[in-house]
Parts: C-alpha cells; structure tokens; sequence
C-alpha cells in the first residue's frame, strides 16, 4: 500500500456520534470542534442491538482497524492499520455461523458480506468492535463506519459519512479511538 505522509494531528481519543433533530437515520458525527453530517440506521438507534434490526447501537466502542478499496482509493493518510479490500474479502453476517462477525475469505457459503463492494459504500470502511472482541450470536454483526449514500440514505446500523468527511476525520483515527454513539 503506497500510503501518504501522515501528518501530526492533535489526538482524539473519542468520536462522538450523536441524533440529529428530527430524522432518526440522521446524525450528528463530532470530531473535537469539527462537525460532519450522518446516516445511521434506518431504525434509528437502540440499546438492545439485534441482527438485521436496522438500529445503530447506543454504545462506546473501539476502533479496530479498517478496509479501503486500492482501486478507487490510493493513499490513506492515517496511523489506523488498514488492509486493501480484495474480490474475495467478505463479512460474515450468520449468527449461526462459528465465522460470525468475523472476516472471511470467498469462496463461502453463509451469509456474506461483500466489502469490495461496486455502489462505493466500502471504498473506505472502519471496523468498530461491535460484536467483535466479545461475540454473542444474533447481537449484530459488521457495525461500521463508512462512506454515504447518495441523499444521506440510511444505513443498516453503521456510521456513513460523505467520503470528503470520511478523508478528514481519517488522519486523526487511530487503533482504540473511541466511536461514542449517543
């Protein structure tokens, strides 16, 4: 990965993800005194995150690491490990699989994940620990940050933000930044 020089940004230790007035797939995404607009669940958000809900879980996690499509994307300036997405990349999404929740590798049967996806929404996506660190089945599976879709659609229970926004908070993203969603 050719990646860009990573500037020196003042450490942020929290993402604040907070409601936005009068839309419940709307939000808010503070970032020290910068702002952004955002989408998340087409539900709206929820303290009893269930697989498929379509909420965004009221929780504070941590960052884990991300994907970036190479292709579209060829430089990430951040100090955030960050892995190349590939056609065979997938998420497994089957609470009943032992791979839930987790990357796998194409070809696989479960439910999947694509994340070298062709609409655009993973050619940068942040992987929260939703889930991850401490699995339980049916609890939801690949809560992400990631780009928007058109119109600020909603999303089915990740963080999306406009990729200009997505390319400024990146720098100051970190393994263990903490992703509070309100």
């Amino acid at each position: 990965m050719s990646k860009q020089p990573v500037k020196q940004h003042k450490r942020v230790s929290t993402l604040m993800v907070r409601p936005a007035p009068l839309k419940i797939s709307r939000a808010i995404v503070q970032l020290g005194h910068l702002t952004f607009p955002a989408a998340i669940g087409r539900s709206g958000r929820t303290v009893l995150k269930r697989e498929g809900d379509g909420k965004s879980p009221i929780s504070t996690t941590r960052l884990l690491h991300g994907f970036y499509r190479g292709d579209r994307i060829p430089g990430i300036a951040t100090t955030l490990p960050m892995q190349r997405t590939r056609q065979s990349t997938l998420w497994c999404d089957a609470p009943g699989d032992a791979n839930y929740n987790r990357l796998v590798t194409a070809p696989f049967a479960s439910s999947h994940e694509e994340m070298m996806r062709k609409d655009g929404l993973y050619d940068v996506c942040l992987v929260l620990d939703w889930n991850i660190t401490s699995r339980s089945r049916n609890r939801g599976s690949a809560i992400f940050m990631h780009m928007i879709r058109p119109g600020y659609e909603p999303t089915a229970g990740c963080v999306a933000l406009h990729p200009r926004d997505m390319l400024r908070i990146l720098p100051h993203m970190r393994k263990g930044t903490k992703i509070r969603i309100l």
